[in-house]
């Protein structure tokens, strides 16, 4: 059998591949629970300084395998029940935490918590040809993997409620118009823009991009002044990096930095 998550590394970079494109990656148990451990795992890895998340074929990720979904509760599986605990939150909290940065390569359709999961990264590279749908509603459920927390940030309360309520389809080009997507390239050049962006983003100022992401989610539920306290911590630890000091003895010297990550 396939592996159903594939993760490559080349050079500082790793591409996490979802990988059931008979079912345009829809999330099976085994799925998601390889997602927790692949974002773990590449999360705590030094070597790795910037990370891709994509699909195989023509979807990105279609949300909950509602095929293997059905059966565990016809079994009376307690499974199904558990698993935004045990797999949605995590696979969120670690796409958003991650200290490093996380840029989807939505190479097609992105729907229930694939779409959340786009949405969870800090970057997104979107095919012309790609939809999201947040298809919760439709089958009788909440919202889960963070949209609730992502999607007001990015598009607004009002978009937010609209297309989690209303649960149709939008078009990438839509979907960049509500400010959701990064960049739009043709669909073959998804994966490849996504990869020369992380390779970019792995050459950079890892600690730093580590505090930054970190100051901008505390500030989007904290005041003034307790963000201003936290920039004073994240400013520190960013200050007491390598890279902050190359950095700064370069700048004076007239030269390009090369950072390490460290």
């Amino acid at each position: 059998m396939a592996d159903v998550l594939l993760i490559d590394r080349n050079a500082a970079v790793a591409t996490l591949t979802m990988n059931r494109p008979d079912s345009m990656n829809s999330l099976s148990l085994e799925l998601k629970q390889a997602l927790v451990d692949g974002l773990a795992e590449v999360a705590a890895d030094p070597e790795v300084r910037a990370v891709v998340l994509t699909g195989t074929g023509r979807g990105f990720c279609v949300g909950q395998d509602l095929g293997e979904h059905i059966e565990l509760l016809h079994a009376g599986d307690e499974a199904p029940l558990r698993t935004v605990r045990e797999h949605y939150n995590p696979i969120a909290r670690s796409l958003m935490q991650m200290p490093k940065p996380v840029i989807a390569a939505v190479n097609g359709t992105a729907a229930g918590a694939g779409a959340s999961f786009a949405f969870a990264c800090d970057f997104r590279i979107v095919s012309s040809e790609a939809k999201f749908l947040l298809a919760f509603a439709n089958v009788g459920l909440g919202l889960d993997s963070g949209v609730s927390w992502t999607l007001q940030r990015l598009a607004g309360a009002g978009r937010a409620m609209q297309l989690a309520l209303l649960a149709q389809p939008i078009t990438a080009v839509t979907a960049a118009e509500y400010g959701l997507v990064t960049e739009l390239r043709a669909p073959g050049e998804v994966l490849s823009v996504a990869q020369a962006l992380a390779a970019r983003m792995a050459a950079g100022p890892t600690a730093a991009y580590a505090a930054i992401k970190q100051a901008i989610h505390f500030a989007a539920s904290h005041d003034l002044d307790e963000s201003l306290e936290n920039e004073d911590v994240q400013q520190q630890l960013a200050g007491a990096t390598l890279d902050h000091r190359a950095a700064v003895a370069a700048f004076v010297n007239k030269e390009k930095p090369l950072f390490l990550g460290r």
